[in-house]
């Protein structure tokens, strides 16, 4: 089974981090996957960095910007995942930009991330019908899910299509003003938290955006499985480094 299928059965809220590939050194990847498995993480999102992310907020846009002056490549970080498996168990998505799995090929980026044991991508340009009738096979031969976005202005129709659609849990952008924002949930937030979960999808929602401490996780898992923390994450490695992890990890867990 799917590790993410396998992780999303555990009886526990789950906290995922987000870090760019590359950042702060560009050898780091291994050794901050190692850390965060050790300090309990249940799952990681390993950026791609991109020339242009748009979508970004500028912790994430200043990480991949200093990634790719770091020299980080989709064949480097493919070269320094090949052995990641020998000492990392944890479910492993790639999330980034659709020009560069393009650019790569889609089916020899996806045979690659199979190779060296990846599990799911998050690729927020590429629209569902596309995926659907361009993508949807190959993934499946090479046993990657697909991880669809949603905001509080998706629909209840489009909504129940991602669901539909989807095989692991669906993202959801808590829509906080921008990311790595430290002003915490307000009610539009919360109401939309409410909605979503009273719709009773079949795929777990695990929340991303404007969660950056112990407060925002234990709000945003009282209505979805588990959190996913970038910006905060970053900041903190920017400051510490990779000594600095466990401390993170458990100042976000912490009840």
């Amino acid at each position: 089974m799917n590790r993410i299928k396998q992780i999303l059965k555990a009886n526990k809220k789950l906290l995922s981090i987000y870090f760019t590939a590359g950042y702060p050194k560009l050898d780091d990847t291994v050794e901050i996957l190692q850390q965060l498995e050790k300090n309990g993480i249940d799952l990681v999102e390993i950026g791609l960095p991109f020339s242009d992310p748009l979508a970004d907020g500028p912790t994430i846009q200043k990480s991949s910007e200093e990634a790719l002056k770091n020299g980080m490549t989709t064949n480097l970080l493919f070269e320094q995942l090949k052995d990641i498996r020998k000492t990392v168990s944890i479910p492993l998505i790639l999330m980034g930009y659709f020009n560069p799995v393009l650019q790569f090929g889609v089916e020899n980026f996806c045979k690659k991330c199979a190779e060296v044991g990846i599990d799911g991508l998050i690729l927020p340009d590429l629209p569902l019908a596309e995926f659907q009738e361009h993508y949807a096979e190959i993934f499946k031969k090479y046993g990657l899910l697909n991880i669809f976005l949603i905001t509080p202005q998706t629909s209840e129709e489009r909504i129940r299509q991602i669901d539909a659609a989807s095989e692991g849990f669906i993202y959801m952008v808590s829509s906080a003003s921008v990311t790595g924002s430290s002003s915490g949930f307000g009610t539009e937030q919360t109401t939309y938290f409410e909605r979503i979960a009273s719709l009773s999808l079949t795929n777990p929602q695990i929340v991303g955006f404007g969660i950056n401490n112990s407060e925002t996780f234990q709000l945003v898992t009282k209505y979805a499985k588990g959190a996913i923390i970038g910006s905060a994450f970053i900041k903190m490695l920017s400051e510490k480094g990779i000594a600095g992890i466990s401390a993170f990890v458990g100042s976000i867990r912490k009840v």
